[in-house]
């Protein structure tokens, strides 16, 4: 039966990603680059300065701290395990195709983000909240669209990206003489399920405390200790690049085989590690408190190259400059456990486990803060004590079983959801493209004037049109 089941996914996946989840986010990305002049490049500074904003009213969630949440869910095991795969069963080049996915797709993210901002709703308090399915519904009036949206999100985070970031922090451990098969992934999987249980029941807010101190020091330990790794194998650097690069346009062998090539690889990766276009970060930038769309537009850019530009590259230069080959064998943790311990010896492995630990749990919960917006939306109200305790005990027995899966369908059942997101979300920010760019020209005007950004429907022809704006 499960052979049959992973089958099944197995043959979803290649449909959804030969060639349509590639094809829609080139086209995508391509198009929101040229259409807002390149803004994830000529605006990066700004989004830098907008991010330390504060939010207009006390106690609400500022850009920062959306941004927190956001990268929370983006930066996880697939940075590590995730980059290590590619490599392993794409090639090299997969490494380059991871870059080329998030330099054009932080376009994307800010684009969908932007449409979060300008469509949100208001809470009682005052706060906001919104996603993609509310501009579904607003923008384009298709409730419909917006609740098979949320349902994808919440089949995506709360069961095909907690279910492998659950599989990978286990298999990390694999390495260690304490590991048994048959034993250590349901006690692995038992621990981590109960502390997620014990987190998400503390509800939002104390998501975006937690993930607010945990994001940033373990990013930041992760990338110096790649820094010191690079350091100390500096001669290695031409000829890294040089296989990188020659693998990444080595046509030939792309088409010949290319569901399983370094371009393959490295867009299904590369969109698992920075979720741009996906329309999950929206959800979080739609719970900011900022004057303008467009300043969390920026600041939601930032998290495709925090992620993917830092996080990924750290993982995959660790691996390619350690001098341990990648093989198929090897492919996720065991190459990256191989390649630091071949550096570092006996610290490499403990270091990674660690790493994992952080990274899995602060997936965990990222995740799930996306799929109590989505419950808010299908249900059209905020679900119950009883549901949501419910959900979240469901959603945890979900992290326990995803530690004893396999590695096949962990994988593919993560490809097949984000690529359903794909599909659904792409089309709508390409049609709902004009009030992004109305917003982001809005906001050049008033910067060039001297001004803090402050937007009003009626500026950008929305009079009326949306709840939070008027």
């Amino acid at each position: 039966m499960t052979e049959i089941i992973d089958s099944l996914i197995l043959r979803i996946s290649n449909f959804l990603y030969t060639p349509w989840v590639p094809l829609f986010l080139v086209v995508a990305g391509l198009t929101f680059t040229i259409c807002t002049g390149f803004v994830q490049f000529r605006m990066v500074r700004e989004a830098f300065r907008v991010v330390r904003d504060k939010p207009r009213t006390e106690g609400a969630v500022s850009s920062f701290g959306a941004l927190m949440l956001s990268t929370a869910s983006r930066v996880g095991t697939g940075n590590i395990v995730g980059v290590a795969q590619a490599i392993c069963l794409g090639g090299v080049g997969a490494v380059f195709w991871m870059w080329f996915i998030a330099l054009f797709g932080g376009a994307s993210a800010f684009v969908e983000s932007t449409l979060a901002q300008i469509y949100k709703r208001k809470n009682p308090d005052g706060s906001s909240f919104g996603g993609p399915s509310y501009y579904m519904e607003t923008a384009l009036g298709q409730r419909w669209l917006g609740v098979l949206f949320a349902v994808f999100v919440i089949l995506t985070y709360a069961v095909g990206y907690n279910a492998l970031a659950s599989y990978n922090l286990q298999s990390t451990f694999a390495g260690f003489s304490f590991y048994n098969a048959k034993v250590t992934p349901a006690i692995l999987g038992l621990i981590l399920a109960v502390l997620f249980l014990i987190c998400v029941m503390g509800g939002g807010k104390r998501l975006s405390r937690v993930t607010g101190v945990m994001v940033p020091v373990m990013g930041v330990l992760y990338i110096l200790v790649a820094l010191v790794i690079v350091l100390l194998n500096a001669g290695r650097l031409p000829a890294m690049f040089g296989a990188i690069f020659a693998d990444a346009f080595n046509f030939k062998a792309i088409f010949g085989g290319f569901s399983g090539s370094c371009l393959m690889y490295g867009i299904k990766r590369g969109l698992y590690s920075n979720e741009a276009g996906m329309g999950s970060a929206p959800n979080a930038a739609a719970s900011a408190d900022v004057s303008h769309p467009v300043k969390q537009g920026l600041v939601q850019m930032l998290s495709v190259f925090i992620d993917t530009l830092l996080i990924c590259t750290a993982t995959a230069f660790m691996c390619l400059l350690s001098g341990v080959e990648p093989a198929a064998e090897l492919a996720g943790a065991p190459y990256v456990q191989a390649a630091l311990g071949n550096v570092l010896g006996g610290f490499g492995p403990v270091f990674i486990a660690a790493s994992m630990t952080l990274f899995a749990f602060t997936t965990l919960i990222g995740n799930y803060y996306y799929c109590e917006g989505c419950l808010r939306f299908i249900l059209r109200r905020q679900p119950g004590k009883a549901f949501m305790t419910g959900f979240r005990i469901v959603a945890s027995a979900i992290v326990f079983v995803g530690a004893m899966a396999s590695m096949g369908l962990v994988w593919d059942l993560a490809d097949v959801t984000q690529g359903l997101m794909v599909v659904t979300n792409i089309p709508v920010i390409l049609l709902l493209l004009k009030p992004a760019l109305l917003a982001l020209k809005d906001y050049r005007r008033q910067r060039e004037a001297g001004k803090d950004p402050v937007l009003r429907a009626a500026d950008i022809g929305l009079d009326g049109k949306t709840e939070f704006w008027n």
